[in-house]
C-alpha cells in the first residue's frame, strides 16, 4: 500500500536534512586540496604544510598543497569558489585575496564574501622593510633621504597585495617616490631584492625574517605598532621617523559557498585543532606570526571590517584600481 502524499513529502524532506550531516559523518573519506594563492616558500604556502601535515594525521588521508600563484592570489580564489562545494577544497588565503583585492581591482574573477563559506581565522602577523646586507642603508632614514635625492630612481618589489600597499603606504607617510615592481609572489621578489634587480621590499615576517638572520638582508623597520619578538632590535616604521605607520596582514581558511555546514563544521574542528598541533606551532614561532582562530560567523564579520579598513587605507595611499 503506497504511502500519502503528504506523508511521502515529509520523509523525504527529512532525508535530505539528514544528508549534510551523513555526509559529514564520514568527512573526510578522500584527499583534501589546500589552494595557496601564492607560491611554494611563501607564508601561506608554509602555514599550509604544516596545517596539511596535521590535518593528514587526524584524518588518515592525503592532504595535498596546490600553489596556484599569480594575479595577486586571483587565480586560486577562482579556482576556489569554482570547485565543488564538498569540503574537498580549501582556499588557505590571506587579506590579500579576502580584503585588499576588490580596492586594487576594478573587476575580480570571484566575489571576497558571495562566493565563500568562512571556516576560521588561522593566523596574524606583520611585515619587515629589508634591502640588501651590502647596501648603504643603515636605517629608514638613510633609505627616504636616498629616495628623496633620487626621486623614481629605488624600486620596491611585492608578491602580494599586503606587501603592494605596505610598501605604497611607506611611500604615502615619507614623501617619496619609489618604483613600485609586481611579483607572483614574495620569495620572487626577495631573490630579485639579493640579485640587485629592485632596492627594497616590505615582507612578511615568514619570508623576510630567515633571510635577515641569515645575514643576506637588512632589517630596517617593522610594519606594527609594537617591535617584532624575532626583530627586538629592529625599530618599528612609526618609530624610525615614518609617524603613524601600522601595517599587518592574516591569514584564514575558506571553502566554496553551499559547502554543508555539518562539514564546515568538522572541517573547524579539524583547523582548530591543527593549529595548535607541532608543525604549525613551529611555524608561528618561526614566523612571528601568532595563531589565531575564530569561528565562522567571526571571520565573516572580521573580513568585513577589514575589507573597509583596507578599502581606506588603499584610497589614502593614492593606488588606484587596475
Amino acid at each position: 500500500m503506497s504511502l500519502p502524499l503528504t506523508l511521502r513529502l515529509a520523509l523525504c524532506s527529512a532525508l535530505a536534512a539528514l544528508a549534510p550531516a551523513a555526509h559529514a559523518a564520514g568527512y573526510p573519506e578522500r584527499p583534501i586540496t589546500l589552494l595557496v594563492p601564492f607560491a611554494a616558500g611563501s607564508a601561506a604556502d608554509q602555514l599550509a604544510r604544516a596545517i596539511g601535515t596535521a590535518m593528514s594525521e587526524q584524518s588518515a588521508q592525503a592532504v595535498i598543497v596546490d600553489n596556484k600563484a599569480g594575479a595577486s592570489g586571483m587565480m586560486a580564489a577562482q579556482a576556489a569558489a569554482k570547485a565543488p562545494p564538498d569540503g574537498y577544497t580549501v582556499l588557505i588565503t590571506t587579506n590579500t585575496t579576502q580584503a585588499a583585492n576588490e580596492h586594487l581591482y576594478r573587476k575580480l574573477p570571484y566575489d571576497p564574501v558571495k562566493d565563500f563559506a568562512p571556516v576560521t581565522g588561522l593566523g596574524k602577523g606583520g611585515q619587515v622593510l629589508v634591502v640588501r646586507a651590502d647596501a648603504p642603508y643603515r636605517s629608514v632614514a638613510d633609505l627616504i633621504a636616498k629616495a628623496k635625492q633620487q626621486p623614481g630612481k629605488l624600486s620596491f618589489g611585492s608578491g602580494s597585495s599586503s606587501s603592494r600597499v605596505a610598501g605604497e603606504m611607506f611611500k604615502q607617510l615619507s614623501h617619496t617616490d619609489i618604483l613600485h615592481v609586481p611579483y607572483k609572489s614574495n620569495p620572487q621578489a626577495v631573490t630579485d631584492l639579493l640579485g640587485g634587480q629592485i632596492d627594497l621590499m616590505i615582507t612578511d615576517t615568514a619570508t623576510g625574517v630567515p633571510q635577515v638572520k641569515s645575514g643576506k638582508l637588512r632589517a630596517l623597520g617593522y610594519s606594527m605598532r609594537t617591535r617584532s619578538a624575532q626583530l627586538p632590535e629592529v625599530p618599528t616604521l612609526d618609530e624610525a621617523g615614518v609617524k603613524g605607520y601600522d601595517m599587518s596582514y592574516w591569514f584564514a581558511a575558506y571553502v566554496p559557498a553551499g559547502t554543508p555546514r555539518a562539514v564546515v563544521d568538522r572541517l573547524h574542528e579539524m583547523l582548530l585543532k591543527a593549529t595548535r598541533s607541532a608543525p604549525a606551532r613551529a611555524f608561528y614561532e618561526s614566523s612571528g606570526c601568532e595563531a589565531w582562530t575564530s569561528s565562522p560567523e567571526e571571520l565573516a564579520r572580521f573580513q568585513r571590517d577589514e575589507a573597509q579598513k583596507w578599502g581606506r587605507v588603499i584610497q589614502a595611499a593614492g593606488i588606484e584600481p587596475e
